[in-house]
C-alpha cells in the first residue's frame, strides 16, 4: 500500500511541478514576497488563537461556547492531519524539484500532504461564516492569501493545498453539525 501511495504522489508531483514553478515564480518580486511571508506567518497560528480567543466579545451571547468549539475542532483537526501527513509522507517540493522551486520560507517538517495552514483557514472561515459573518471580508482574503503563501514559498503543491481545503471544510460543517 506504502508503494502505491508514493508512485501516485510522483506522478502528481511530475503533473504540478510546473505549475508550482510558475507560481513561486511570482515570488521574485519583493512585496509580494513579503505579503506571502506575512500571510504564511499569520497562518502559523496567531490569527487563530486570535480569533479563538476573541469569541466571547464577537458573540452576543455564549461566547465561551464557541472558544469551546473552535478549540475542540482545531484540536481535532490538527491531530488527523498531523496523522495523515506523517503516514502518506509527499516531499516538499523544494525538496524535490530543488534546482527549480526554492523554499522561500523555513518549513516546519519535512512532509507536504496536507497543507495545514490551508486547513485552518478554511475551517476558520466556515465557522466565522456561521457565527461571525460580518468578519468574512477580512477572513476570506486572509484565507486565499495563506492558501497561496504555501504554494508561492515553495511548500506545499497546488494539491496540498486543495487537500488541506476540504479537509478543514469538512471539520468545521462536522463542527457546525454536531453543535448545531
Amino acid at each position: 500500500m506504502k508503494a502505491r501511495t508514493l508512485a501516485a504522489f510522483e506522478r502528481l508531483d511530475l503533473m504540478e511541478w510546473r505549475l508550482c514553478q510558475r507560481i513561486a515564480h511570482f515570488s521574485l518580486y519583493r512585496p509580494w514576497l513579503a505579503t506571502l511571508r506575512l500571510a504564511s506567518k499569520l497562518g502559523d497560528w496567531p490569527v487563530w488563537v486570535a480569533l479563538i480567543v476573541a469569541q466571547p466579545w464577537i458573540q452576543e451571547t455564549d461566547g465561551f461556547t464557541y472558544l469551546l468549539q473552535y478549540s475542540i475542532t482545531a484540536l481535532l483537526a490538527i491531530a488527523v492531519y498531523r496523522f495523515i501527513k506523517t503516514r502518506l509522507c509527499r516531499e516538499r517540493p523544494f525538496i524535490t524539484f530543488n534546482t527549480s522551486i526554492s523554499c522561500l520560507e523555513p518549513a516546519r517538517d519535512r512532509y507536504s500532504f496536507p497543507s495545514g495552514h490551508t486547513m485552518h483557514a478554511v475551517m476558520f472561515c466556515v465557522l466565522t461564516a456561521a457565527h461571525a459573518p460580518l468578519l468574512l471580508p477580512w477572513m476570506i482574503p486572509l484565507a486565499l492569501l495563506i492558501a497561496m503563501s504555501r504554494v508561492g514559498l515553495g511548500l506545499h503543491y497546488v494539491s496540498d493545498v486543495i487537500a488541506g481545503g476540504i479537509i478543514g471544510y469538512a471539520f468545521a460543517v462536522t463542527s457546525l453539525t454536531l453543535a448545531g
